[in-house]
């Protein structure tokens, strides 16, 4: 049975920092491309940021290039997403997503429906 649990979430004020972790288990983690996505209330779930397998290879949204790094570690079966300089706007609940062999070059890698396993989310709440 796959896995994906995240954890890192919280409140933090305007300008500072927090780190999500994403720990994977029942899937051979080094073949996955993993992402992170997150929804605000009354908004889509978009992209925000992926990392291929082997981590060589990583993409962002525009809207948190600069402020955010995704990495990954295989020996711990794990994704983080290391998010500073955190806005009001950032306010979201953040999920990890995998998606075997998939292409983080590819426009398809910005695509949720491209990953076949989620998380159940953790809540980032950044006041102003």
């Amino acid at each position: 049975q796959v896995q994906l649990v995240e954890s890192g979430g919280g409140l933090v004020q305007a300008g500072g920092s927090l780190r999500l972790s994403c720990a994977a288990s029942g899937l051979t983690f080094r073949s996955y491309t993993m992402g992170w996505f997150r929804q605000a209330p009354g908004k889509e779930r978009e992209f925000v940021a992926a990392i291929s397998w082997g981590g060589d290879n990583k993409k962002y949204a525009d809207s948190v290039k600069g402020r955010f790094t995704i990495s990954r570690d295989n020996a711990k079966d794990t994704v983080y997403l290391q998010m500073n300089s955190l806005k009001p706007e950032d306010t979201a609940v953040y999920y990890c997503a995998g998606a075997m062999w998939l292409a983080v070059t590819a426009i398809r890698a910005l695509n949720l429906n491209e990953y076949r396993y989620w998380g159940q989310g953790t809540q980032v709440t950044v006041s102003s």
